[in-house]
């Protein structure tokens, strides 16, 4: 029998608090937020039914720590230029990092290339089915296994990102924020609320994930729209202030903007670039003929605009080199492959 049916015949109208811990009040708490999820549903491109594996796999990737406003262009693009692993295996990896365009970690980049090969040399070009499989591809985790499996291939898995941990936390221990770290507890609690229904629980995972990221965010939640406001522990508690203030990730001045910045005159020039350009400005940026060909001034100039200290220019290339996101050849510096 279809538990979200039953629930919703037998709890029409009614206002039950979800977490009282019956298997009537859990049965509400599905039907309210998928129903929620089906009429409130951002129109995204991944969550449509013809998506592939791979566009999946692609949006799970880039979605990490990067809003969705900034992965969709790029992510079009990906699959206009790469509509199968395969497509994507056969380029060299400073393809993927070149087209990656600003969505920062650029080893996110590397790695799908390499996941890429690997489905195509190990998989047959096929995105695997199973949590198990997924997680031998290269840069493919917990998360990321969980999330290809349930959303590309409807599988029972609990998924827990950053939007869903603090739904959770708001819903059911009444606190603002989840532990700074993922705890076995908070998996747990994910595992027992998830739908025993497969098609059901992959829409579970996707409508608390929405959920998360459009209603019960961080800063400012709208709590008058959130279809279980009224079975919320936080709400109910009078929304008390986070435990601890999350810590944001700086940027101005630090290793990773400049390593970003020479990646962009990387991805920007037609071959190798002097690793001199890299490291020291020219004068008013003015390139001697050979140099102008390979790095356009708009990117070195961005680069030395930064006036970094010349010891964290060489940390950043070398750090650069040492992951695999650029590489040497005779003097210059190219993205790799």
């Amino acid at each position: 029998m279809d538990t979200g049916a039953a629930a919703r015949a037998e709890g029409a109208g009614s206002r039950t608090t979800p977490r009282a811990g019956t298997r009537h009040s859990l049965d509400l708490l599905h039907v309210r937020v998928t129903d929620w999820f089906t009429e409130a549903a951002r129109d995204l491109p991944w969550r449509e039914q013809d998506c592939s594996a791979w566009g999946i796999l692609v949006s799970e990737i880039m979605l990490q720590q990067t809003p969705v406003v900034r992965v969709l262009p790029v992510w079009r693009e990906w699959l206009e230029r790469w509509p199968t692993a395969s497509h994507l295996a056969a380029e060299p990896p400073g393809a993927a990092v070149r087209h990656w365009g600003r969505l920062g970690y650029p080893r996110r980049a590397l790695r799908l290339h390499a996941a890429a090969v690997a489905i195509t040399e190990e998989h047959g070009g096929e995105v695997p089915a199973t949590h198990d499989d997924l997680l031998t591809l290269p840069g493919v985790g917990a998360y990321t296994a969980a999330a290809v499996a349930a959303f590309a291939f409807g599988r029972r898995q609990t998924v827990v990102d950053t939007n869903i941990r603090r739904v959770h936390a708001r819903l059911f221990t009444g606190t603002a924020l989840p532990a700074p770290a993922l705890t076995a507890a908070e998996m747990k609690r994910a595992a027992s609320l998830l739908p025993d229904d497969a098609g059901l629980s992959v829409r579970w995972n996707a409508a608390v994930m929405e959920l998360g990221a459009v209603i019960c965010t961080a800063r400012n939640p709208a709590c008058g729209h959130c279809p279980v406001a009224d079975a919320c522990a936080w709400v109910e508690a009078g929304r008390p202030a986070p435990e601890y203030v999350p810590k944001g990730q700086s940027w101005a001045g630090t290793d990773r903007q400049v390593r970003g910045a020479i990646v962009a005159v990387l991805r920007e020039s037609d071959g190798a670039v002097p690793r001199v350009l890299l490291l020291e400005a020219p004068a008013g940026l003015r390139m001697d003929p050979a140099a102008a060909v390979t790095a356009r001034p708009g990117a070195l100039g961005a680069l030395h605009g930064l006036r970094a200290p010349a010891e964290q220019l060489d940390r950043a290339l070398a750090g650069l080199l040492a992951d695999g996101l650029a590489e040497e050849h005779d003097g210059g510096i190219r993205l790799p492959g």
